[in-house]
């Protein structure tokens, strides 16, 4: 019975201990808090919520569902399932494209008007890629 406790404990450890480094640091929660309340309508009801991961000196890491290794069509499918995401003429497509485009450019100026930080760089995003069944190439 006592060897369960210590096993639950440790696993309670581990759990709390994942948690604290992945947290993302009081900077980059107050930037993405700025994100959430300057936000157009457009961005609030958008159904990926853009985020700062952390904070590097000026430098403000924000996360993204697309580059160059995870593109635009494989989080555009999770995020329309409707939309036909492999054909690339498809208006609907093209249209969801350019928001994600328009979105994430708003979300960076919100960023970059924010005292202290003079550019903002991305990172895919990987544990919402994840979350949503998506691969993501290490």
């Amino acid at each position: 019975m006592k060897k369960k406790h210590w096993a639950l404990l440790v696993l309670v450890l581990l759990v709390a201990l994942d948690w604290y480094i992945r947290a993302p640091d009081a900077r980059s929660r107050a930037l993405t808090e700025a994100i959430e309340t300057q936000a157009s309508a457009q961005l609030k009801n958008y159904p990926y919520r853009f985020r700062v991961l952390r904070v590097e000196g000026a430098t403000a890491v924000m996360g993204t569902p697309r580059n160059v290794q995870v593109p635009a069509f494989r989080a555009l499918a999770v995020l329309y399932p409707k939309i036909d995401t492999r054909n690339a003429n498809d208006p609907e497509f093209i249209a969801a494209e350019r928001l994600l485009g328009e979105v994430q450019a708003e979300a960076r100026a919100i960023v970059l008007a924010q005292p202290g930080i003079a550019a903002v760089s991305w990172a895919l995003d990987r544990d919402w890629l994840v979350a949503h069944g998506i691969d993501v190439p290490r």
